[in-house]
């Protein structure tokens, strides 16, 4: 639909699942959910309605990935080491390890800013945030399991984009290795969201109020610290 060009590429897709009509902003589109008693043109319409409020969204969402651009201009912290890019007098991407620094050595004739180039910069760095993350995460979930009295089944590091951490309902919490990009106190914050979980499986009242116990009350404000990151 023409009038939807605005927003880039909008996918429609049905689900039993849906009660009501969602939509998820992509920095290039958009990903809408509707019940199979709504019709493409009710959710047009929606999405109209709100043009305002999708667009400002989506040029925060671009902000953000502009962050996650690998440059020699720019370090980029993790939890345990920070990255840096240098020019070197090579014919491929190197990548080393080695005193707290990952160093991407890039060809002197390479162009940084292509999507080819930072694909091949993020799968570097990729590899070495997962097995970071594995070392790290799985001893930092058990400390605030302990801490706080929650149960769980198990952790597993996964590669997710969509989402920072979930929790099933056979309490096993799955995380994303980009928390590894992420300061230390808005981890726990993710973490203890998905400890929560193992007790209150939905996002009412009661699980906001024990994540606002196991948060000291500031939940809120973690939660809008959390919208300056995004999974690069």
């Amino acid at each position: 639909m023409r009038e939807l060009n605005v927003f880039g590429k909008v996918e429609f897709v049905r689900s039993n699942r849906a009660h009501r009509i969602t939509v998820k902003i992509l920095s290039d589109g958009l990903r809408v959910s509707l019940p199979y008693r709504s019709s493409e043109i009710e959710a047009t319409r929606f999405i109209l309605d709100n043009q305002n409020v999708i667009l400002s969204k989506q040029a925060r969402i671009r902000a953000k990935r502009v962050n996650t651009l690998v440059t020699p201009e720019k370090e980029i912290s993790t939890r345990t080491f920070t990255i840096k890019v240098k020019y070197t007098n090579r014919s491929d991407v190197f990548f080393s390890l080695k005193d707290a620094f990952l160093w991407i050595e890039i060809p002197e004739e390479a162009n940084i800013n292509t999507s080819q180039v930072q694909e091949i910069c993020w799968n570097g760095i990729n590899y070495f945030l997962k097995k970071e993350a594995k070392r790290i995460l799985p001893e930092q979930v058990k400390k605030l399991a302990d801490q706080y009295g929650f149960k769980y089944s198990s952790v597993k590091i996964q590669s997710s984009k969509t989402r920072w951490g979930s929790c099933s309902k056979t309490r096993n919490i799955n995380l994303s290795f980009y928390l590894m990009l992420l300061p230390s106190h808005l981890a726990d914050y993710v973490i203890l969201h998905e400890l929560c979980h193992t007790l209150e499986m939905n996002h009412g009242e009661r699980f906001w109020k024990l994540m606002d116990e196991v948060t000291g009350g500031k939940t809120k404000k973690l939660r809008a610290e959390m919208k300056r990151f995004a999974i690069p």
